[in-house]
């Protein structure tokens, strides 16, 4: 397209250089720049490909080192094993897009005519970009050449309208059914990560297996620190990426904004064909795995993450938290629980609406929140950030706090009733929860 245009440029030069008269030209009107609405309404549209599309490249690593791809495959279709069917991608949490299945195939599949038993199933789904996250690539032939993952594979889920795990896209939405350690686990050669942790094969393993459903260890890679000194995982939950407008700092424990943390976790995390600044990473006291290997200074050949970071911040921004279902909490209670919130429990001194963060720095030591500082302590900073609330009746699946250790509201109102030396009593601690679940 660029060449068309100088080309074109040049053309139209020409012409004037050999047709030069006398004759005053009347001046042409400058060209309209877009409007800004124009221009965002641009950036959105291209992040929503980006999240759902783009692996950045990270096919080199799921596919070119660990091989993953020759474990979906199966030795039937070239790969090795038995191959993933859509059954057993389904049980590990993946999803299946139905709006990306044509007619024909939607119609088989409730009718359950579709082969979900089979490998080769699961193929033609990659190939129809049906399944969330999941990027393919292909030959000229049709055969699968490669696999890499987009920020969906994570941070999107599905309705379930057509069956459990198929159904339409719900960008945002952290999946919490997503079984992270077991699809890495599934892969041919964890060479590349037992290299960069310097332990065995059979290490990595019992550290994947401990995740679970809807968690993942993105500190892992920087620390070599897979348990937590109770000997539970290190791993935290996998966070929602909607509602996020108007809050300085995007992870649980700080470490950047929005478009920071997507530049980590596309090249860190990912491992996609990007260029990434950390000087915080040559910590090789904090972060030992980090420090040896430079991941603080990582420079590619060909980066495709950065110029992508623009787009791909607008459309998360543009992600608004959703709203519960009716009679998923109780509205006089709710309402209650609003005046609590505001007032003796205190909850708004920090969880501000209309984010429930703070504005500016939204960071607190944990000795302030009265809770440990193992996770705290794998970030720059130290500190926990103030969680934004919207959405918070959605997401009951894997517990609640940063690592999901409190498996009810009523928990985590408590731990701050104590912590805080509050005296709610307990219907005044129900109705907050009822608020909670309202927002």
């Amino acid at each position: 397209m660029g060449t068309g245009a100088l080309m074109g440029a040049c053309a139209i030069a020409g012409g004037a250089l050999f047709n030069v008269s006398a004759v005053s030209q009347t001046p042409r009107a400058p060209a309209k720049a877009p409007s800004s609405t124009a221009e965002a309404v641009r950036l959105v549209t291209q992040g929503k490909q980006v999240f759902r599309f783009d692996d950045f490249g990270d096919n080199a690593f799921w596919s070119g080192a660990l091989q993953l791809d020759k474990a979906i495959e199966g030795s039937a279709h070239g790969g090795v094993g038995a191959g993933i069917s859509p059954k057993t991608a389904l049980s590990l949490g993946l999803k299946v897009d139905s709006d990306a299945l044509p007619k024909p195939v939607l119609s088989a599949l409730k009718a359950g005519k579709v082969d979900l038993n089979s490998p080769a199933t699961t193929l033609a789904l990659i190939k129809l970009d049906a399944v969330v996250g999941v990027k393919g690539h292909f030959s000229k032939s049709g055969a699968m050449s490669s696999i890499g993952l987009t920020c969906a594979v994570c941070h999107s889920t599905v309705n379930n309208s057509v069956a459990p795990g198929v159904g339409q896209r719900l960008d945002g939405r952290p999946n919490r059914d997503l079984n992270v350690g077991a699809i890495v686990s599934a892969a041919p050669n964890l060479k590349p990560v037992t290299d960069l942790l310097g332990v065995d094969a059979a290490t990595v393993k019992k550290v994947l297996a401990a995740w679970g459903p809807g968690k993942f260890d993105a500190e892992l890679f920087l620390d070599g620190k897979g348990f937590r000194p109770d000997g539970k995982s290190a791993a935290t939950l996998i966070p929602p990426a909607y509602g996020l407008a108007g809050v300085n700092l995007h992870t649980y424990t700080g470490w950047g904004s929005i478009p920071y943390w997507n530049a980590f976790v596309a090249v860190l995390e990912m491992h996609g064909q990007g260029n990434f600044t950390d000087a915080r990473l040559d910590d090789a006291t904090k972060f030992p795995v980090a420090a040896k290997n430079k991941m603080g200074h990582t420079r590619v050949k060909g980066d495709q993450v950065r110029s992508k970071l623009p787009a791909l911040q607008a459309y998360q921004l543009s992600l608004k938290a959703p709203k519960p279902a009716n009679g998923t909490f109780n509205a006089t209670a709710a309402k209650r629980g609003k005046a609590v919130f505001d007032g003796k429990g205190r909850c708004s001194s920090c969880h501000m609406p209309p984010t429930f963060s703070e504005p500016g720095q939204n960071m607190h030591t944990p000795a302030e929140i009265c809770t440990d500082d193992f996770q705290s302590s794998r970030s720059p900073d130290g500190e926990y950030r103030t969680t934004p609330l919207g959405g918070l009746g959605t997401r009951t699946k894997g517990g609640y706090y940063h690592d999901g250790r409190y498996q009810s509201l009523g928990q985590v109102v408590q731990h701050y009733n104590s912590c805080m030396n509050l005296n709610l009593s307990a219907s005044e601690r129900s109705d907050v929860v009822e608020y909670l679940k309202s927002l």
